[in-house]
């Protein structure tokens, strides 16, 4: 049975570095933003993320990019909701 866009865990992933345009529009449906307060500097996407599988394809994009992978964080509800407000 799928799981429906409200029950779907929300992830933040960061990467070191700034995304290009291109390697943007891999993450469609996520939010990117940028952490100039970091050095490197970092460029987080946030979103949805259907299942494992689903994480894995994200984390193997991520690879394909040649990107440095710094953190995976599965968001608590609360912390969504208030990130979004």
């Amino acid at each position: 049975m799928p799981t429906s866009h409200k029950t779907q865990p929300v992830y933040r992933i960061c990467v070191q570095g700034r995304l290009s345009q291109t390697g943007a529009a891999w993450f469609e449906g996520f939010t990117l933003t940028m952490d100039e307060t970091t050095s490197p500097l970092q460029t987080c996407l946030q979103g949805p993320v259907m299942d494992q599988a689903a994480l894995h394809g994200l984390l193997s994009r991520i690879r394909d990019l040649g990107l440095t992978l710094i953190t995976v964080q599965r968001m608590d509800e609360r912390r969504v909701k208030r990130s979004i407000s």
